[in-house]
């Protein structure tokens, strides 16, 4: 499977003539041009005050325009959306499903906490062709099944190194890739690979993508 980092915490995922895109948000500037060729799009989750995980118009657009697309996403996600005849999806922890040759497996429930003063929205988390990529949305959620490429948050109001630390300890994935960087400087970034990756905290290196960068998982 191809994976192709986006800013953000956007991917595309590719296998034989599957095609999935997870998390296209406003913080991505070619979001839509990532949706267009998608088969399916996957959303961790829709929060009331901010957009980095879901365009809506960008995704809703897409739903317009093309009668084949698939979007999976929590309530809140069908809500802001529209069932589409159906091809909107509402789908829990437990939930699993494929998408062409692309197995799919539903993980985990809530948002990471920011503060008491800020409700927690449902969020979900996606294990990817039989735990070739677990991405987690924003939360730290660890799949009760193997997983060999972890996609890390590793910035937002949210993020705490120590829990990031835990949570890769937790997964004890082969890789991790870094997502949800774009509140942190390039300093930022090196400095958080080095307290989390290979000769930190984790022993596992913490591979930066740069946008539109891919490889292989």
């Amino acid at each position: 499977m191809k994976l192709t980092k986006h800013a953000h915490a956007c991917v595309t995922l590719e296998k034989d003539d599957t095609r999935l895109v997870v998390d296209p948000g406003a913080f991505t500037p070619d979001a839509a041009a990532a949706v267009a060729p998608a088969h399916a799009v996957l959303i961790t989750h829709e929060h009331f005050d901010h957009f980095d995980h879901f365009d809506e118009q960008v995704v809703a657009a897409a739903l317009q325009a093309r009668p084949e697309l698939e979007v999976y996403g929590t309530a809140a996600v069908a809500a802001a959306l529209g069932s589409h005849g159906g091809r909107v999806h509402v789908v829990a922890a437990g939930d699993t499903f494929s998408v062409g040759s692309v197995p799919v497996g539903v993980h985990g429930h809530g948002h990471a906490r920011i503060h008491p003063d800020i409700p927690c929205p449902d969020n979900v988390g996606y294990l990817l062709d039989d735990g070739a990529v677990h991405h987690p949305g924003d939360a730290y959620c660890v799949p009760d099944a193997p997983v060999r490429t972890l996609l890390l948050p590793t910035s937002g109001p949210w993020t705490k190194l120590g829990e990031a630390a835990d949570y890769v300890r937790a997964v004890k994935s082969e890789r991790v890739v870094d997502i949800h960087e774009l509140m942190l400087s390039d300093l930022g970034r090196r400095s958080t690979a080095d307290l989390l990756g290979e000769k930190g905290l984790t022993g596992i290196p913490i591979e930066r993508l740069e946008p539109g960068a891919d490889t292989q998982v």
